[in-house]
């Protein structure tokens, strides 16, 4: 099983191309059957309990994507603003947004550039939507979520555990739906904690490549970065449901306070 990357094919590995590996029928086509109406209601439901969102509040939802958590809780009174990269994730949230009959407002922007200060009351980070950056612009996203948030904002983030991750790490990942194939082939560089995924999707006969790269973060170097960055860990859980992080829980679920010095 390969575990490190030598030099050559860590550069064969490198590039990420956001727009082919966030293009959105594809990921929609292969990700959507789990992405369901059900799904979200929950995520909504704990985040509500979580996040303490029991009045109106100023929320800003990065990575928003097609606005399945930005346009629930625009539903439940809040006043919301999604960032996403996708232009055409934003004009599938927008379009849902108008057929809940919600404003939500919609922003196509890279998170590591937003310039909110002082803002919000809530920010959230969900669906693995951390880790796409160099180590140095993962931390500005974090200082950037800080600086938008007001005294006392929370943050949510919803990301892999590493430690889980790595015990049930698979070099190869085939997805096959009717017939259509997306491939993944994974290889992890323990010295940088990156995971680097030469993703291959062929669908009706056509080849897409959609190579790209995630950093694997475990418990307490997320506790140290959010600290670094001027967040707080309120609590860290295997799961929506609140359930104890452990050597089994594949996924963190992150809530974290500003910091008021």
């Amino acid at each position: 099983m390969p575990t490190e990357i030598e030099p050559q094919e860590k550069a064969n590995h490198a590039e990420f191309n956001f727009d082919a590996v966030f293009e959105v029928d594809d990921y929609m086509y292969f990700y959507g059957d789990m992405l369901t109406d059900e799904l979200s209601e929950n995520q909504v439901t704990a985040l509500v309990e979580l996040l303490e969102l029991r009045t109106p509040m100023r929320i800003l939802d990065l990575a928003c994507g097609f606005g399945r958590h930005a346009n629930r809780l625009a539903a439940l009174g809040h006043d919301v603003t999604g960032v996403d990269y996708s232009a055409g994730f934003l004009e599938m949230a927008r379009a849902d947004a108008s057929a809940r009959g919600v404003s939500v407002h919609y922003i196509q922007d890279d998170m590591r550039r937003i310039v909110f200060e002082n803002e919000f009351d809530r920010v959230l980070l969900l669906f693995t939507a951390f880790g796409y950056f160099e180590d140095d612009q993962n931390l500005q996203v974090l200082e950037n979520i800080a600086r938008a948030l007001k005294r006392d904002g929370m943050l949510a983030m919803d990301i892999n555990n590493r430690d889980v991750f790595l015990k049930g790490f698979r070099p190869d990942i085939v997805t096959e739906k009717d017939g259509n194939l997306m491939i993944d082939r994974n290889s992890l560089d323990l010295l940088s904690g990156r995971l680097y995924n030469r993703r291959i999707v062929i669908r009706d006969g056509e080849r897409r490549d959609k190579p790209f790269f995630v950093r694997l973060y475990n418990a307490n170097e997320m506790r140290d970065l959010l600290q670094r960055a001027g967040l707080q860990v309120q609590g860290i859980y295997g799961g929506w449901d609140r359930q104890p992080l452990s050597i089994d829980t594949r996924r963190m679920v992150i809530i974290a306070k500003k910091i008021v010095g």
